[in-house]
């Protein structure tokens, strides 16, 4: 043991447990000449418990035979007042060197053993060995949870970055018809909510959420003279604008992020419609994956909702309207449904703060 092990080892707590005043001054002066001053101790073993956690031993010298309450016992408390993740050595005090009492001993939890008469070096050598299996054990758990909060860090770190990649991702789509790029962020949020009032999970709502707002990354390859078009296109030309749908789920093909998978459906799908006569592969009903049925409604109703350069802007009564004719048509009746819940219970909350 070097100067410095030595030295923190005789800065541990100890607490000595014995019905005899004797003993328990015998003990102290052999730990008091080995360099050892945070000494406590008690003759009552009721006691352990309170001075278990007062004290915060880093070892317990208890003795076997005690009235009202014998070490065995006095050894459960320790256990239930410390818990099973705490390694708080126990080193029991007896004369008692029977099998049987070992052998109760050890099954109890006892880690070592001291037989009286005590034979001072024996004494420094054993609570030693069990002190720096203590603050070895401590120092492992510092370092677990210094790990556990590098790697929760880490963690944050790459969620955040995920996140703003997919709101970037996102505005880079929507770019050039809206250079604010808030329909992708009104889509992921209008998405997720609507997905919870679906009764999906709070993941899976969740991960709607994200992954909505990359619904339309595919524009990026349709060209700005047919994306910017005021008015109808032309059948030729609205084939062309059909293909960013495939253009977006290639664009995000090959990702091993859940996240990013997802959005990979939502891209090619979101344009599929409930009676079949969608695009690009005229899914009907549940065919269609359920996160890109709730992003179509999502998409469709903040779109109708808000000015773009070839068309005005619609209230939400015309677009409320317009969702209803199109439920069992465009939309799942179901996703309509959770979408009027929903707005039902936010114009009720608008009404109530109004009041």
């Amino acid at each position: 043991m070097d100067t410095m092990d030595a030295m923190e080892l005789t800065l541990a707590r100890i607490l000595i447990v014995d019905d005899q005043e004797i003993n328990i001054g015998l003990l102290e002066r052999i730990l008091r000449r080995s360099g050892f001053s945070d000494l406590h101790s008690t003759m009552d073993a009721l006691k352990i418990g309170q001075l278990v956690e007062e004290v915060g031993p880093d070892i317990v010298l208890l003795d076997l035979h005690m009235p009202e309450m014998d070490g065995l016992q006095a050894l459960e408390v320790i256990r239930e007042r410390k818990g099973g993740n705490q390694f708080l050595p126990v080193l029991m005090l007896t004369a008692d060197m029977t099998a049987e009492a070992r052998r109760r001993g050890l099954q109890a939890g006892v880690d070592d053993f001291l037989t009286k008469p005590y034979d001072r070096t024996e004494v420094v050598l054993r609570i030693n060995n069990l002190l720096r299996t203590r603050f070895l054990h401590l120092q492992l758990q510092r370092n677990n949870s210094l790990l556990e909060e590098k790697v929760q860090e880490r963690t944050r770190e790459l969620s955040q970055a995920q996140s703003e990649m997919l709101q970037l991702l996102g505005r880079a789509g929507e770019f050039r018809d809206d250079m604010t790029g808030q329909h992708t962020v009104r889509v992921g949020s209008l998405s997720g909510l609507i997905a919870k009032q679906f009764g999906l999970s709070d993941h899976e709502a969740d991960l709607i959420r994200r992954a909505a707002p990359l619904h339309d990354i595919g524009k990026i390859g349709i060209p700005d003279e047919l994306l910017l078009k005021p008015g109808r296109y032309e059948p030729e030309e609205f084939e062309r604008m059909k293909e960013h749908a495939l253009i977006g789920e290639s664009i995000l093909a090959g990702s091993t992020f859940e996240v990013l998978k997802l959005a990979g459906t939502i891209a090619r799908s979101h344009h599929e419609r409930w009676d079949g006569n969608g695009y690009p592969q005229g899914l009907r009903g549940e065919e269609i994956p359920v996160a890109a049925r709730i992003v179509a409604l999502a998409d469709f109703y903040d779109a109708l909702t808000h000015e773009r350069p070839y068309k005005r802007a619609w209230t939400h009564e015309e677009a409320l309207e317009e969702i209803m004719r199109q439920r069992g048509l465009h939309f799942d009746p179901r996703v309509v449904d959770a979408w009027l819940a929903l707005a039902e219970r936010e114009e009720d909350q608008r009404l109530r703060e109004a009041r």
